[in-house]
């Protein structure tokens, strides 16, 4: 087996509050979201964070949701072409509390990070990739 990157990582949110997560990921992330007319017409069961032409995170919105806990789930690191200071920049223009302050080893070695939680839950690494 020759993998070449992680494609996506799929995670359950409240059936329910689909503006939240458009809000955090969309308008305070300013990440791309695609697939929404597909799980509106209930072609799909869920739509798709765009983080990169390559990767995404398939949010599913569930009627049964259960917050994640540390025994199921630690974070998700997405790389950010940006500084540390541009990302703490736009998390504080987003009124986003930062958990906790990092540089830790990654798949590209060892970069400065921030782990923010979005509102189900789940814990976002963001690493920069450049300094």
């Amino acid at each position: 087996m020759n993998a070449t990157a992680i494609d996506h990582v799929k995670l359950h949110i409240p059936e329910d509050r689909i503006e939240t997560a458009l809000g955090f990921y969309r308008d305070a992330l300013g990440f791309g979201i695609d697939g929404m007319d597909l799980y509106e017409s209930g072609a799909k069961p869920f739509f798709s964070v765009r983080l990169a032409p390559g990767a995404v995170i398939h949010l599913q919105p569930s009627d049964g949701f259960e917050e994640p806990t540390k025994a199921a789930y630690d974070h998700v690191a997405i790389r950010v072409d940006e500084t540390i200071d541009g990302i703490e920049a736009t998390l504080d223009d987003a009124g986003i509390e930062i958990d906790r302050r990092l540089d830790p080893l990654g798949a590209t070695g060892v970069a400065p990070a921030v782990y923010v939680t979005d509102p189900f839950g789940y814990q976002i690494e963001l690493k920069a990739e450049w300094e």
